[in-house]
């Protein structure tokens, strides 16, 4: 939950699906959701259902489920392709944009490096829908 007088973080209103996203992953701790400006085709985030700003914030009692929702999402980028980066920005300075801890997994193919300077599209409908049935549960 945003501070108070702060603006709604927009990654808790999408957990209290107040806003929407395409979910393709939800346990009790974590939630999994397509990037809107994705960088390459299934990037995703996941997020603690907990609002923390930072991975150290996070209580240790939600460090092991969170961690292991990280390797059952990035099992399921891994029917995109097997290779990816996940990367975690922290603070404004490294990139971090929307201030509630997030995982971004990003499938990379044979495209070169897609995180130069370049505008990102949004996502489409037709684009995330079948990205969301790749990344169902099996």
């Amino acid at each position: 939950m945003a501070a108070a007088g702060a603006p709604p973080c927009i990654f808790c209103e999408i957990v209290a699906r107040r806003s929407p996203a395409y979910i393709f992953y939800e346990d009790a701790t974590a939630l999994g959701f397509l990037d809107i400006f994705p960088f390459t085709r299934g990037h995703v985030l996941l997020v603690p259902k907990r609002h923390v700003d930072r991975l150290i914030e996070l209580p240790e009692a939600d460090q092991g489920p969170f961690l292991r929702a990280l390797a059952t999402v990035c099992r399921r980028v891994e029917r995109l392709s097997s290779h990816y980066n996940v990367a975690l920005n922290q603070g404004a300075l490294a990139g971090q944009i929307v201030f509630h801890l997030h995982f971004h997994i990003i499938p990379r193919y044979d495209e070169g490096n897609p995180f130069g300077v370049r505008s990102r599209e949004r996502l489409r409908d037709d684009a995330a829908a079948s990205v969301v049935a790749a990344l169902a549960p099996p």
